[in-house]
């Protein structure tokens, strides 16, 4: 038997915010699955995008405090959103690799850079230091029926030795997490295509022309749902989906889940546990229909 995984945890502010069913269904599957959790104190913005495209300086310092935080709290750090994920392994890639910077970054934060931690996306948890066996034994009501496809999108992969969280063109992480749980995943082509990420307010066309393409892909390989692990890809693709729908006089009615709902489903919590009530697509006649409610 395993010892028990414990874990300090950064939210991020889309899981405080407009992603607030993430961090609901997070914390309670993690307590379901007897994963500790201890939120990093006094965390703040890691900085995303806009950061890094105006002050790089100030986009590795960010990161680099919140990792200094993350420290002095027990276990590796998760991280749910797959925006803060990219940018606090750049950070530490960033960092290790120029003297520099590093120098620069510890005199704006006044602390030492913490480059030996490590930084874990909770898909890596639940695929690696959980297993597929230990998720699989936890599971009372299998997914099966259900047909998902999986979205990765630009950053869980992203750039090459950047994240080391998978295949970087062809990852299955998300895959073996949904077969641990008795899903079935569809064979797709857009499953790594970008959604617009954060044009979605200052080039919102882009963003429905991408996003209707993801979900053509999705409907067309006989998915259920699109299963994704990032705040801005589950924006675009369920808020703006009625929208996308509209503009090109399709219906895709296609529930869009984070992984952390999916799963928890699978170990038997409610939807009011889950957040099932925050998503703009109701996912509740396809639960129903498939007997998982």
């Amino acid at each position: 038997m395993k010892e028990k995984l414990n874990y300090s945890y950064y939210p991020g502010c889309s899981l405080h915010a407009s992603a607030g069913e993430y961090d609901l269904s997070t914390r309670e599957l993690f307590k379901k699955l007897k994963i500790g959790l201890t939120e990093v104190p006094d965390w703040f913005c890691c900085g995303a995008t806009p950061a890094h495209n105006v002050d790089e300086l100030l986009s590795l310092s960010l990161c680099a405090k919140n990792l200094e935080l993350a420290d002095k709290v027990e276990g590796d750090l998760a991280v749910a959103c797959a925006a803060c994920f990219s940018r606090l392994k750049t950070t530490q890639n960033v960092l290790s690799e120029s003297e520099v910077k590093r120098k620069q970054v510890e005199k704006a934060i006044d602390a030492p850079v913490i480059l030996d931690s490590h930084v874990k996306h909770l898909l890596e948890i639940l695929a690696r230091d959980l297993g597929p066996e230990r998720l699989a034994q936890s599971v009372n009501k299998p997914l099966s029926g259900l047909k998902v496809a999986c979205y990765y999108g630009c950053l869980l992969t992203r750039p090459t030795d950047v994240p080391n969280l998978d295949c970087v063109e062809a990852p299955t992480i998300m895959e073996d997490v949904l077969k641990a749980v008795g899903a079935e995943t569809v064979a797709w082509t857009h499953r790594m295509e970008c959604c617009g990420a954060n044009f979605t307010l200052s080039r919102p066309g882009v963003v429905i022309q991408l996003t209707n393409a993801i979900l053509d892909s999705a409907k067309a390989a006989g998915a259920d749902c699109v299963m994704v692990a990032c705040p801005l890809c589950h924006g675009n693709l369920d808020i703006r989906q009625k929208e996308i729908e509209g503009v090109y006089s399709v219906n895709y009615n296609l529930p869009v889940f984070y992984l952390t709902q999916l799963v928890g489903l699978a170990v038997g919590l409610g939807p009011d546990k889950l957040g099932l009530a925050a998503m703009m697509v109701n996912p509740l006649p396809l639960l129903k229909e498939k007997g998982l409610l």
